[in-house]
């Protein structure tokens, strides 16, 4: 009866919160000009098209099924799968908030919906949006081993097909033809492909990044095996003069990179990359701040979109700041959780007093310094570890001097936050709005999310008060696939 009257309470309260959260940032949501999702016009069932039968299907369009699922659909029908995705997504969480669970299992059915969740904002570019695509090499439609493209198929069915992407929507022309390239040039060496490490071979995938102004970074994988110094120094020679003098120079390559790996992923502390041309570096802005890019540094694939995002973040963490005249508040501080190279922090600066960010790869933490120095920001501090160790610290000594902690932002992976990642965030007081920005909100990041707003447990060390969800923005960064970014606000 206890629980029962507590689920009550904490609907009504939700429903409270939604109104006060309406009535104080109507600013912040006619700006991004959209309303929520239950107010605007849906297209039929019929204009959802689907796809023919498989067996029917061209390879080009096998591959586009798999890589960009939504391509026949109008960009406004893309959106609307997009935004039902998220809804059922969220439903869930509310079916858990307010415990109402299955009969025959733990898991909660979806409920209707007990916060605002916006129309997916739309990404300002949607074809060829993709700064950074992975090449792959394996046999083609033709049987050819070195056919450079996407796998259509799956190694435990060993039914891999490599297929060119050309036609797909969401690579821009450049990336398309340093894969045609680099097919080219292996298909000329004397060297085999690497498909499976233990049967030997050498060509791996080729990776490329790209920037709004055109420049570009190719990255050449490559296996060893038991090449001698003298033999892979004749072959890196031959690479390069294959995109510097050859046919590859119609690529205008700017950085030409180079990493041998007997494993298949390995970071650059394990096997450094070699660079074999060029720049060691590209830039891209973003919001007006510039960013380093290197070899393996995270930076999200849609720069056009990645504004609309960083925007959304930054409006929903300080709502009233044009109530000030633009200044920074006295005293506030942001903490950037998983601040990978210090994007959201930095595109933030302007508007606090102070930023602090935790990142747990050390690489990621010298990019972000680095990119406050290129900015001229000096007032981000960031700091490397795991987050729930240095958070108390942090925060212990952001108590002493007596500054105001205005929100908490966290952008974690695909796997979403570590459990202690989140019992630090709940269980600290002083944290009061937490911005969570997820790309796969229907995975661990759930899990995430209900032990934010899940009721005391000291069980499992969440003895915080509980937050709330109060606004989602769903923010397209992925044209084209059933994917985007999910910008959920959280107070308490």
């Amino acid at each position: 009866m206890a629980s029962a009257i507590t689920c009550c309470r904490s609907v009504v309260f939700v429903k409270r919160k939604t109104l006060y959260f309406y009535r104080q940032n109507s600013k912040f949501l006619s700006s991004i000009g959209t309303v929520p999702a239950g107010q605007r016009n849906r297209p039929s069932k019929k204009q959802l098209r689907k796809p023919t039968c498989p067996k029917d299907l061209s390879w080009e369009e096998r591959l586009a099924d798999v890589v960009t699922p939504l391509w026949r659909l109008s960009y406004d029908e893309q959106l609307e799968v997009k935004q039902k995705h998220q809804e059922r997504i969220l439903s869930q969480l509310c079916g858990y908030l307010s415990g109402d669970f299955t009969t025959q299992s733990s898991s909660p059915v979806r409920s209707k919906l007990s916060f605002p969740v916006l129309h997916v904002l739309p990404s300002p570019v949607r074809d060829g949006y993709r700064n950074k695509s992975t090449f792959s090499v394996n046999r083609g439609v033709d049987g050819n081993p070195k056919t450079v493209g996407f796998y259509v198929g799956t190694g435990r069915g060993r039914n891999i097909v490599c297929v060119n992407g050309d036609h797909l929507l969401n690579m821009p022309e450049k990336h398309k033809l340093v894969g045609r390239c680099y097919q080219d040039f292996i298909r000329l060496s004397p060297l085999e492909p690497c498909l499976l490490f233990h049967t030997g071979g050498h060509w791996r995938e080729v990776a490329v990044r790209t920037n709004t102004e055109g420049h570009t970074m190719a990255i050449v994988y490559f296996h060893p095996q038991l090449l001698t110094p003298e033999e892979l120094a004749h072959h890196k020679a031959e690479l390069v003069d294959y995109f510097t003098r050859g046919p590859g120079s119609v690529c205008q390559l700017d950085s030409l990179l180079f990493q041998e790996s007997e494993m298949t992923r390995c970071t650059h502390e394990e096997s450094p990359y070699q660079l074999l041309y060029g720049q060691p570096h590209i830039y891209e802005e973003v919001l007006g701040f510039k960013f380093r890019i290197s070899a393996d540094a995270f930076f999200q694939v849609n720069q056009a979109a990645a504004e609309v995002l960083y925007r959304t973040v930054r409006d929903l963490c300080l709502p009233n700041h044009k109530n000030v005249g633009g200044r920074a508040a006295v005293g506030s501080t942001l903490l950037d959780v998983c601040c990978g190279t210090g994007a959201i922090g930095i595109t933030m600066s302007h508007r606090v007093d102070r930023i602090i960010g935790i990142e747990l790869i050390e690489q990621a933490v010298e990019d972000a310094r680095h990119n406050a120095v290129l900015n001229n920001v000096l007032n981000c501090e960031f700091i490397p570890g795991k987050a729930e160790v240095v958070l108390p610290g942090s925060l212990s000594q952001l108590s002493s001097v007596g500054g105001e902690l205005v929100a908490a932002v966290v952008n974690p992976s695909r796997a979403g936050l570590h459990h202690r990642v989140v019992r630090a965030l709940r269980n600290q007081p002083a944290i009061r709005k937490l911005v969570f920005v997820s790309c796969k909100p229907d995975g661990e990041a759930l899990r995430n999310f209900r032990e934010l707003c899940c009721a005391p447990d000291p069980q499992k060390k969440l003895t915080g008060e509980a937050f709330s969800p109060t606004l989602a923005v769903p923010v397209d960064m992925f044209p084209h696939t059933p994917h985007c970014e999910l910008v959920l606000l959280f107070e308490r």
